[in-house]
């Protein structure tokens, strides 16, 4: 697999669908994308069914970390959101999770508790402290393919000019890609590019219903974008695809109807990698 410093010299755009565990990671792989996005979002949906307002810990984070990397090498993206704390978490979470086998670690400006970014009511710590944080994080980072991404918030609370801002001064401590969240119109997104293209590789995020117009990964490039990731939208597929599931099993007491719309059980090993598996265990097995 390809390192994400790498992937982000060449000329097109990465796509990094969200995971929340190893088989979506797996999956992510095996679908032929080149990264993926450890999502916050989708962790605070699937292991707890609630909203992306700050409930996931530093710990649980990083032990989703290693269980992906254990089984895939696709270089992760993991979402940080806040650093979990001052400085100092930070730099613990930098050390935690990128020694654990992330590629790239993304932190934010919102104070604790965050929440989504296209959640509204979010709040932000101060330009100078969230400069301070990136600091520690580059500080802490245990080697240089570690990337620290930079996001800010400030679009949805202290306007477009000032996120533009705070960007630049998250660009100065020589962080490797600036987020800028939420961008509201074409405008915007295009101003985001028109300030830092060719400064620093730079990062979208596509939420379904949020508050970014959505673009396909080409039209992105062709803005100017290094990456674009689809965080919630794995999750969301799965709901939608559980809600059919579990309704069929209701109505009919049987998953007949359901079949061609699943994996049976021998297909299902084959996607995770069953027969591999246990042929590789046939050598340790005692003689005669």
């Amino acid at each position: 697999m390809s390192n994400l410093r790498e992937l982000f010299k060449g000329p097109e755009i990465v796509v990094a669908p969200g995971c929340y565990d190893a088989l979506s990671a797996l999956m992510i792989q095996q679908a032929g994308f080149k990264a993926a996005y450890l999502s916050g979002a989708a962790l605070s949906y699937t292991r707890f069914g609630r909203s992306d307002i700050g409930l996931v810990s530093m710990s649980e984070v990083a032990d989703t970390v290693s269980v992906i990397t254990e089984r895939t090498p696709i270089p992760l993206i993991v979402d940080c959101d806040t650093g979990f704390g001052n400085a100092l978490n930070t730099q613990r979470t930098v050390k935690l999770v990128g020694g654990r086998g992330a590629q790239g670690i993304q932190l934010e400006d919102q104070t604790m508790p965050k929440r989504c970014g296209h959640l509204q009511g979010k709040s932000l710590v101060s330009k100078g402290e969230m400069v301070g944080k990136l600091k520690a994080a580059l500080d802490a980072r245990p080697h240089d393919g570690v990337l620290i991404i930079a996001r800010t918030d400030a679009i949805a609370v202290e306007g477009f000019e000032a996120a533009l801002d705070r960007a630049e001064a998250y660009l100065e401590t020589g962080i490797d890609m600036l987020f800028i969240e939420a961008p509201r119109t074409e405008a915007e997104l295009q101003g985001i590019v028109k300030r830092f293209r060719g400064r620093v590789p730079l990062m979208a995020n596509m939420v379904e219903g949020g508050e970014t117009p959505l673009k396909d990964a080409a039209q992105l490039e062709g803005l100017g974008f290094s990456l674009v990731i689809f965080p919630g939208g794995t999750v969301r597929t799965l709901a939608q695809r559980f809600e059919e599931y579990f309704a069929s099993l209701k109505r009919h007491g049987s998953t007949g109807p359901f079949r061609d719309r699943m994996y049976d059980f021998k297909g299902f090993n084959q996607v995770i990698g069953t027969p591999e598996l246990l042929e590789r265990g046939k050598r340790y097995d005692p003689e005669g």
